[in-house]
């Protein structure tokens, strides 16, 4: 299995074409979440996923927000096998390598607080609900490296 993180301009179309894919997959047919997936934000979003075979298996991404990088649309197409905590260690990395910050948020399904948790995001607010499902908000303080987007 192959790692990679990305800006929108080094994908190629068939790596866009399979993110689209594992994200209609994971978040329309496994949980049922209906909402406009594509919404602009993948233009401005470093992509970090694993492939295999040409298929996405685990996916985020992370782009600026407000005053930090947010990290969304996090999948894995397999649970209980490691392969999110993997994405998410060697996400994190490419993360503070790629953008100049001191703090990733992320909004996390209530169900999957824990894991976070684990990976030392710490939880900042009460539940609520984003597109039907129930949230919270979690941030991890960073010493992010330099490195500006082109």
């Amino acid at each position: 299995m192959d790692f990679y993180a990305k800006t929108f301009s080094e994908l190629t179309a068939s790596e866009i074409y399979e993110i689209l894919k594992a994200r209609m997959e994971v978040f329309l047919l496994e949980q049922n979440i209906v909402c406009l997936d594509i919404d602009g934000v993948d233009y401005d979003s470093l992509h970090v996923f694993f492939e295999n075979e040409g298929r996405v298996e685990a996916y985020f991404r992370a782009f600026r927000y407000e005053d930090a990088v947010k990290i969304g649309r996090v999948l894995t197409r397999e649970h209980g096998k490691g392969l999110g905590r993997k994405l998410m260690e060697r996400g994190l990395e490419a993360v503070k390598s790629h953008f100049d910050c001191e703090k990733i948020i992320l909004h996390s399904q209530k169900h999957a607080e824990g894991f976070y948790k684990k990976l030392g995001f710490e939880t900042v607010s009460d539940e609520y609900l984003e597109e039907g499902v129930v949230h919270v908000t979690m941030e991890l303080g960073v010493k992010c490296g330099v490195r500006n987007e082109e």
